[in-house]
């Protein structure tokens, strides 16, 4: 077993994987590009804030916001409350899109797949290998990434699979999820089913999964909620 299995991360832990596994970084720790595992590359948004419960803040900034605004930003950052609802904009919100003229904001929840989640449905593994066979009637635009996000864990029904779960930002020390049920089949506990069978996958190559969606996402937050998640923060960005 790994030290990294063995030794419960942090809420402060977790936020720093999560922002890793978000955006590339260049030598600075400032942000790049969006951490895509498939070719192509967007651009990092101009400020990251995680709020954990534990009461720390982690800020990243991009490469091209300037050194004095980062310092403001920075101790406003310093300044920032324990997250008690993930629904609460950060304290200094109005201060951060006005130093940074920010255009657009988004925010979410930051969750855990606890160690002990299991699927209650028995899902399948999908790879280039058997991709054909499962990923028709709904998920065609899913072979084109099938090599890059691994796991790739899907619950199957009428021949096809209709709720799938995989890695949509990799590193060494974490995993995001990126979850989709397609319309018909949703509110029957498939996608909790698959973000069980993928953290599994997750956690047997010796990553963290992590699952975290947006504040406005209620489909997302609700399987978070069945899953039994355990919440470490809320991530805000500024574009």
């Amino acid at each position: 077993m790994s030290d990294r299995q063995e030794i419960k991360p942090t809420a402060h832990d977790l936020m720093e994987f999560h922002v890793e596994a978000l955006f590339t970084h260049d030598q600075n720790m400032r942000l790049r590009s969006i951490n895509e595992p498939w070719p192509g590359e967007a651009p990092a948004p101009r400020f990251f804030l995680g709020r954990t419960i534990e009461g720390t803040a982690i800020c990243r900034f991009r490469y091209d916001v300037p050194e004095i605004l980062i310092e403001q930003l920075e101790g406003l950052c310093a300044d920032e409350p324990i997250v008690r609802d993930f629904q609460t904009k950060p304290k200094h919100f109005e201060a951060y899109m006005n130093l940074l003229q920010g255009e657009r904001f988004s925010m979410g929840p930051c969750f855990l797949v606890p160690g002990e989640a299991e699927p209650t449905l028995q899902v399948v593994s999908i790879t280039r290998e058997n991709m054909t066979e499962w990923l028709h009637g709904g998920f065609e635009w899913l072979t084109s990434e099938i090599d890059y996000a691994q796991p790739c864990i899907a619950l199957v029904r009428e021949g096809r699979a209709v709720s799938i779960c995989r890695s949509v930002r990799i590193t060494s020390n974490a995993h995001e999820a990126g979850l989709e049920t397609l319309d018909l089949f949703r509110g029957r506990g498939y996608a909790a089913a698959v973000v069980a069978g993928w953290a599994m996958a997750v956690r047997e190559l010796g990553g963290i999964p992590l699952y975290s969606t947006s504040w406005e996402n209620l489909a997302s937050q609700s399987v978070a909620r069945k899953s039994a998640l355990s919440l470490y923060g809320v991530n805000f960005t500024v574009t």
